[in-house]
């Protein structure tokens, strides 16, 4: 497979082997699809999570387990607040 690479694209090669931290192309390619690998798996794991729990909420709705727009908003707000608090300290 030939594959013909961007003038930005070389020159990103370029500098990850003028780091040190590659002996060669093919090291730093390796590591591309590894990263690309891990995304695409990490991905994965969110959508599969998310429509467990879109699936669950729906099953609540349909037994009317329903929380008030207003009361969910403030929890949202709430955890928000809290995970900036979070960050800063």
């Amino acid at each position: 497979m030939n594959i013909t690479l961007k003038p930005q694209q070389e020159k990103f090669l370029r500098e990850k082997l003028d780091s040190g931290k590659y002996g060669t192309i093919d090291e730093v390619i390796a590591e591309a699809f590894k990263l690309l690998e891990e995304r695409d798996e990490h991905y994965q794991q969110w959508l599969d999570e998310t429509r467990k729990k879109v699936a669950i909420g729906i099953e609540q709705a349909n037994r009317g387990q329903l929380t008030d727009g207003k009361v969910a908003m403030a929890r949202l707000r709430a955890k928000l607040s809290q995970a900036r608090e979070s960050q800063k300290g």
